[in-house]
């Protein structure tokens, strides 16, 4: 009830801002690179049910097909690329400051995500998981959880992504979803792991 409740209460303030910076974020995209302002996509959430995101736009508007022409600097199931060509030069800006995940406070209103949980998958990751690898998904994702906070795009090892997450299905606590908030807005502010 506390988790569900502090999921509302920040959803609802997370939309608000959103409500204002959304105007001024979409000019910026739009006059940055041509395409949608918004990209969505299918991602997994609790017992794998799937559900779709949405985020500002970071990335050129054919960036999944170039997706093979990029170099993936991490190991395991996920994709990495410190230096992606095909980052806008706004979407740089969007995902150093956590703008571009503004849109996902409606996920979380929804109750299809939460504050605080667990990397969301995509489609990919989930056709490839071993048998350890399901237990990510016993809790909600979240916007923010202990990836976010240790390291963020400086992770590259999904192995590391795993463990981190079951670390926090382990010791969850009310309180501890308030410290993960704030260590969120503290590695924001002060960029670390930023890419």
């Amino acid at each position: 009830m506390f988790k569900r409740s502090l999921d509302i209460l920040g959803s609802l303030v997370g939309l608000a801002v959103l409500a204002i910076l959304f105007i001024p974020l979409a000019i910026a995209i739009k006059l940055d690179s041509p395409g949608p302002v918004l990209y969505s996509q299918i991602r997994y959430g609790l017992l794998g049910r799937p559900f779709r995101i949405y985020k500002f736009r970071s990335m050129v508007a054919n960036a999944d097909a170039l997706k093979s022409q990029v170099k993936n600097e991490a190991k395991g199931l996920i994709f990495k690329n410190e230096d992606d060509p095909r980052i806008t030069r706004v979407g740089r800006i969007l995902r150093s400051t956590s703008l571009d995940e503004f849109p996902q406070f409606w996920n979380v209103l929804i109750g299809e995500m939460s504050l605080v949980g667990t990397r969301p998958p995509t489609g990919d990751e989930v056709s490839r998981y071993e048998s350890h690898h399901w237990q990510r998904l016993m809790v909600k994702p979240g916007l923010t959880g202990e990836w976010q906070v240790n390291g963020r795009s400086s992770v590259k090892d999904f192995e590391e992504i795993v463990s981190l997450d079951l670390r926090y299905q382990a010791q969850w606590h009310p309180l501890y979803d308030l410290f993960l908030i704030a260590r969120t807005i503290y590695v924001i502010i002060a960029k670390v792991g930023a890419c």
